[in-house]
């Protein structure tokens, strides 16, 4: 019961975090107008409370908002269940289709993950010292891949999925027109595994963006300036996004 309390106010606190600026979803919706068009199909992998399902359907595309966490997509279906632009699809994404372990962070779901050594590398890091995962549930595990069999080619992916974001890239066998996917600075490894990934499907363009600043650093780059740049990030940047372009 007490489990369910926390969860309860964890989500609600998301929900203020992440719906209740609106200048922040103005710029998240300039931003993202940047690589989606009207009519575009859009996947939102690691969906969470729906903040960003929310700018793709403001920018007029069509949505699957992919989120394991039982609470979360129990939001997920009271605010988008009845739109017919949404499909929700509660399953992890990885490499191959299965099952496997999720580990819950009850006060922070948003870093809830299914990556052990992603939890691992956060316990005691700079920055990470208050989070606990002190749950675990199993879900289910589809890939890119049969994402896209069944609801067609996105224009664009997102990627958010705490620390295995590269084995949900290893899910894709083709490039789609753009991606974005998550990197921490306790984990380069993994954001520099992606960026290699990227460039083998035929990613040429990499740019990024640090923390929820809906601001590109700077000019676009090839595969290897972007993984330098990942290499000689502050540890103190701690996360964001990396945007590959297929041209």
């Amino acid at each position: 019961m007490l489990g369910a309390v926390r969860a309860g106010r964890a989500t609600l606190r998301s929900f203020r975090i992440y719906y209740g600026d609106k200048k922040r979803a103005a710029a998240m919706d300039r931003f993202y107008g940047n690589f989606i068009r009207p009519g575009d199909l859009v996947f939102d992998v690691g969906a969470h409370v729906g903040d960003r399902v929310a700018s793709f359907r403001r920018l007029d595309a069509r949505v699957v908002a992919v989120e394991p966490q039982r609470a979360m997509v129990r939001t997920l279906r009271l605010l988008y269940g009845r739109s017919k632009s949404v499909a929700i699809e509660a399953v992890a994404v990885g490499r191959e289709p299965g099952r496997a372990r999720m580990l819950i962070n009850i006060d922070n779901p948003t870093v809830s993950s299914v990556s052990p050594t992603f939890v691992d590398a956060a316990r005691g890091a700079p920055g990470w010292e208050t989070q606990r995962w002190s749950k675990t549930v199993d879900v289910e595990v589809t890939t890119l891949d049969r994402l896209i069999a069944k609801h067609g080619i996105p224009a664009f992916i997102k990627l958010d999925v705490e620390g295995f974001e590269a084995e949900a890239l290893h899910g894709l066998s083709r490039a789609v027109r753009s991606l974005s996917f998550e990197f921490t600075t306790i984990q380069r490894d993994v954001a520099l595994a992606c960026v290699e990934r990227c460039s083998a499907m035929g990613y040429a363009r990499f740019n990024a963006v640090l923390g929820e600043s809906q601001t590109l650093v700077g000019v676009w780059m090839s595969a290897r300036d972007i993984a330098r740049w990942l290499i000689e990030l502050p540890q103190a940047a701690n996360s964001g996004d990396i945007y590959a372009v297929a041209d």
